[in-house]
């Protein structure tokens, strides 16, 4: 029996476990039936919609938007099939109505333009940086109280990698992160912490560079933290609970989402420490 992407679905019961499940087995042959999966079924977690945006519930392993580096299915294929009017929405075709991005392995709040004003009036917003965005993060490590991350982040020369402190770096630009100690964990004596992250600038992979700057990388996380999983855990543990901003009526409005399935039971798998 070959074991497409609907068959660990129906097995796990669980969207969540099932990407996880496909993200541990991405170079393997028997999951080629991912895309043919996706097209048929409805991967979609609307939160909130009105005529102006829509508040999508990202699951894991699903990029926000194609890339030419990618032909996976991603969040705007499965958004255009239930709203076709976002089209020709936005700057760029490959992004229909996408007004900001989270990392393919990041779960949460996704906020999605549905016309041409709306999707002006959010960008002006993120430009302003009068979107208030929430994270909750899993890092290795003890952090208590809270604190300040105000480091510039640019690309690392030949790669596709961000940092703070490398060597002929470019595309540098200012990045500021707040974070706020909420829980420890123990587990085979190594300390873990539960965080909120609070971006006051949005630039790619800025939390996850940050929170390695600082010594206390993201749990599973590829690229900057450990290359072995400390608790088996295979991406970052990383999730964007709440976005919070004013709408054009004048009425404040904040949009959360739990945090993952997979995110939650690793947390509760932890021992509490003191």
């Amino acid at each position: 029996m070959v074991w497409s992407f609907k068959h660990i679905y129906v097995f796990f019961n669980d969207l969540d476990y099932a990407y996880m499940v496909i993200y541990y087995l991405r170079n393997v042959n028997t999951i080629a039936f991912l895309s043919q999966f996706q097209s048929n079924y409805n991967m979609l977690d609307i939160i909130y919609e009105d005529k102006d945006f829509i508040a999508v519930n990202k699951p894991a392993g699903l990029l926000v938007h194609p890339t030419k580096f990618s032909e996976d299915r991603a969040l705007t294929d499965e958004l255009l099939e239930k709203y076709p009017e976002i089209k020709d929405v936005g700057d760029d075709p490959l992004r229909p109505g996408i007004v900001h991005r989270l990392d393919k392995d990041t779960t949460g709040v996704v906020l999605v333009a549905r016309n041409a004003h709306s999707f002006g009036y959010l960008k002006g917003l993120f430009h302003k940086h009068e979107i208030d965005k929430s994270y909750l993060a899993l890092v290795m490590g003890s952090l208590e109280g809270n604190g300040v991350v105000d480091k510039p982040i640019g690309l690392r020369s030949g790669t596709t990698r961000r940092s703070v402190n490398a060597k002929d770096m470019k595309m540098i630009k200012p990045a500021v992160t707040k974070w706020y100690a909420m829980e420890r964990f123990i587990k085979d004596n190594q300390v873990f912490t539960l965080v909120r992250l609070i971006p006051e600038t949005g630039r790619t992979h800025q939390l996850r560079v940050h929170m390695a700057y600082i010594h206390k990388p993201v749990v599973g996380d590829p690229l900057y933290g450990p290359k072995k999983s400390p608790l088996s855990f295979y991406r970052q543990a990383l999730h964007a609970d709440s976005v919070e901003f004013t709408k054009e009526d004048g009425k404040r409005l904040k949009l959360g989402v739990d945090m993952s399935k997979d995110m939650r039971d690793l947390i509760d798998n932890l021992e509490k420490s003191e």
